[in-house]
């Protein structure tokens, strides 16, 4: 456990980290864009050297470096520092340590609900439906917040209109974006677009658990969690470190998603998280000239899926060119067109989760 000492500050680390040479770029660590995730809990850093994988040798006397340099400073009593792409050992979670931490699953600070949103593969359009409820939460009066936990395909920050970099006042604590009456955290709103997140699962849980335990959230009534499709690291940390009210499973009707959605819900069932519904989306798609209905991923998979395994059936949202304009235009379409019976789709939704007090 780190003991509070006032004399180690963000300014003294950077001007420390300066110090040390990048063997690529020839600047050094902090203005090359090396050294980043800084945390300082009271004489204990952290930090990462985020590097390309293929010159991770490279960088290790680099590393050695830069933790001699920081542990060098008055009132260090103890430095991590990692390698994104180091192969030799599993990288350590980088969340600072807390005193007496409960064994356990823990509620967030000020957060009453959340709710996992997931798939079980990618490309049903579990972001846009995630954007979505968040907003027609909003609009039902609710305190809502969005945490886009798809580390390598986060795209929270356009579909909801979100950009620039989070403030972090302290250097511990990271205050959320808004928009849309949702507050949001998103990973891609700390790297640049075209920047792959080169991490593997204890960085990726090292990650989640600072964006949901260092962030100013303030007072909610529901977090929304955008999970990664599939079974993966992040959404076993966030059921195994967090209270989670409830999961939506999202799928298409197609035979092949479904399969994946199965693997969804047992992953939650043995998590001990229950499962609040599923929806199906792109449903169906109706011709905006001829008004001709047809079936493209096929029809009633999910509702058919739902009762034979006992689960809500939320909705069926239609496949729609305004749905996809609208994520892209950065106002989801509960709020660029609350009219329409896309819109209606999700503020039933959105009424239903209410009703059921998880939001």
């Amino acid at each position: 456990m780190s003991t509070t000492n006032d004399s180690v500050t963000r300014e003294s680390v950077l001007a420390a980290l300066e110090t040390v040479r990048d063997p690529v770029s020839g600047e050094d660590i902090v203005a090359a864009g090396v050294a980043k995730a800084l945390t300082i809990d009271g004489g204990t850093v952290r930090f990462v050297l985020e590097i390309d994988p293929a010159k991770a040798k490279t960088y290790d006397p680099v590393r050695d470096a830069a933790d001699a340099a920081v542990r060098a400073l008055a009132g260090v009593s103890e430095v991590s520092a990692v390698l994104t792409a180091h192969s030799a050992e599993a990288p350590p979670d980088l969340k600072p340590q807390r005193p007496a931490a409960p064994e356990g699953p823990e509620r967030v600070p000020g957060v009453e609900h959340i709710i996992a949103i997931a798939s079980g593969k990618g490309g049903v359009g579990k972001s846009t439906v995630s954007a979505n409820i968040a907003c027609a939460l909003a609009a039902e009066g609710r305190r809502v917040g969005l945490l886009d936990a798809d580390v390598y395909g986060p795209s929270q920050p356009r579909m909801l209109g979100v950009s620039g970099r989070p403030a972090s006042p302290d250097g511990k604590t990271i205050l959320p974006m808004r928009n849309h009456g949702v507050t949001m955290m998103s990973i891609g709103l700390m790297t640049n677009d075209d920047q792959a997140v080169v991490w593997r699962g204890p960085m990726l849980m090292g990650a989640l658990q600072q964006m949901l335990m260092q962030v100013q959230w303030g007072a909610l009534d529901c977090l929304l969690v955008d999970l990664p499709p599939g079974t993966g690291d992040v959404a076993m940390t966030l059921a195994q470190k967090t209270v989670v009210d409830g999961a939506i499973i999202v799928s298409t009707p197609q035979d092949v998603a479904l399969l994946d959605a199965r693997k969804g819900i047992d992953m939650f069932t043995q998590l001990k998280v229950p499962v609040l519904g599923m929806i199906e989306n792109m449903s169906t798609h109706i011709c905006s000239r001829c008004g001709h209905e047809e079936h493209v991923f096929g029809h009633g998979g999910v509702a058919a899926e739902c009762e034979k395994m006992g689960v809500p059936l939320l909705a069926e949202v239609p496949l729609d060119i305004d749905i996809r304009l609208s994520s892209d235009g950065g106002a989801p379409i509960v709020v660029s067109k609350p009219e329409t019976a896309q819109a209606r789709a999700f503020r039933k939704i959105a009424r239903d989760l209410v009703g059921t007090e998880v939001a």
